[in-house]
Parts: structure tokens; sequence; C-alpha cells
């Protein structure tokens, strides 16, 4: 696949009312999330995209390094002012979850999973992951930016990474271009994002968050700051946290925050 070419025409190809409507392109930068944040001071408008080509210092959750290497994959980031108290913040992971799955299954033809709260799955393996990030006063949201990296025509995976990433390249046989995955994307994202914001929660989107989610009905293992348990996912409540039965039966719910989830077994 050849490097992307963002066009200035590339906000008329978004099929949005706002998401997307304003680009910011860099070649290469440190992060695309922390460039979002800057934008957000300066008083960026509410669906703004931070894309990059090559990201110096990008980042996954608990401060993970996400390897970001130039010309291979999807780097971007979207800039939103929800009205949402800030402990509500947290859901919009899930519902851009929800939208990248829909739009790697339309894109792709493949079945694509979320492994709760933030990783989309492909043939087992990691092939996109999410952080959220926002800023807050007086309990209010200030603004939210969803930072998404999908692993597009990547080939190689080293040390750890092997056993559990790929690529779009390496799994699908059809070219996937970078420009109608994030199109499809924001598209999705738009439509789900107004649900969610209606009643605030997950309610209306949870039957299908749920039928991507690969954690269901399988044995999960728990590791948080205090500690690791294991248990049989259920699926999540409205409120975006996982539901997990213990063995005596009762039913913990998992808030992603700090902590992580994989199969007992491996990463799924």
């Amino acid at each position: 696949m050849g490097k992307i070419k963002w066009e200035r025409s590339f906000p008329s190809q978004v099929y949005t009312k706002w998401a997307g409507k304003s680009v910011y392109y860099y070649k290469s930068i440190n992060s695309t999330n922390v460039k979002a944040h800057e934008l957000a001071a300066q008083g960026a408008r509410h669906g703004s995209v931070v894309l990059a080509d090559k990201q110096t210092a990008g980042r996954g959750r608990r401060g993970r390094q996400w390897d970001s290497p130039p010309g291979e994959n999807l780097y971007f980031t979207l800039l939103l002012y929800p009205k949402l108290p800030a402990r509500k913040a947290s859901m919009l992971t899930l519902v851009m979850a929800l939208a990248v799955g829909k739009a790697l299954g339309e894109v792709t033809g493949h079945e694509i999973w979320i492994k709760w709260p933030n990783d989309m799955v492909l043939n087992g393996k990691k092939v996109a992951g999410i952080l959220t990030e926002m800023q807050a006063r007086n309990d209010e949201i200030d603004h939210v930016i969803i930072g998404v990296g999908v692993n597009v025509a990547r080939r190689e995976f080293e040390g750890e990474l092997a056993e559990k990433a790929t690529s779009l390249e390496n799994e699908v046989e059809n070219q996937v271009t970078r420009e109608a995955l994030l199109a499809g994307i924001l598209e999705h994202f738009e439509i789900l994002y107004e649900m969610f914001c209606l009643k605030g929660n997950m309610r209306d989107l949870r039957q299908a968050y749920e039928s991507y989610l690969i954690n269901k009905g399988r044995q999960v293992l728990v590791l948080d700051p205090t500690g690791e348990f294991a248990g049989i996912a259920l699926g999540i409540n409205d409120t975006g946290e996982l539901q997990v039965q213990l063995k005596d039966g009762t039913v913990q719910s998992v808030y992603a925050g700090e902590v992580s989830v994989r199969g007992v077994y491996g990463y799924v």
C-alpha cells in the first residue's frame, strides 16, 4: 500500500454533519492525542480530527507505548465537547470501539471483535487500539479526545507483539485504504455518539456492543492494582462496566480505569 494522501477535499468525502469536518494533518508528530489537547485549548471545533502519518511518542492505555512507524497505519484523534459529567467519559471508548468494529467489518468483509474495553481483534489478534482522555472542570467535561490506531499495512511485528498483534495487510485479501477506513469510522461514530448522548449511557448501544464482544461467555482474568480474579464475562452494564460472574455466582462490575482483562490462557 502506498503512503496515504490526506487531500484537502477529504472532509467533503465524509458523509457526516460534524465529525471530521475540520482535519489537521501532520506528516510526523509526537502524538495526535497531545496535539488534540493543544487544539482544544485554542478553540478547535467539535468533531475536529488530528491525523498523522507517523507518531514519535504514540501511547496506549496505562502509558504503554504504541508503536507508530511511518506510512503503514492509521493514526487519528477525534476532539469532542460533550455536555456530560466527567464520570461518563470512559463510555466513549466503547462507543468508538463499536464504530471501529462496524467500519472494519465493512471494509474488510471479515468478522471483527472487541476485547473489552478498547482493543479491536481480527483472527484472534489485536489490529487496533483506542485511548480516551479528557479535561474536566468542576466534575463536568471540558473536552474529550479519542485516539485510534489501526494496523493497516504493517507486515512485521517483533517480540511480544508477534504473538498478539496483526494488521489488515496480513489478514485481509482485499486492499483497504486508510481514507475509506477513516471515513467509515467517523460516519459510524457520529451516529452512535448522538444515540449515546440522548441518555448518557450505553443502554441503547449495549446489545450492538455485546454482539462484537469477544470476551462474552468466556473465562477472563481481571488484573487490577489490588490483585487478580477470574470469572465468566457476561457482557456490559448500562455504564459500560464489564460484568464478570465469579465462582460463587456473584457478579462483579469491572470499571476500565487501571484494570486489564485478558483470557485465562492468552490474549483473548
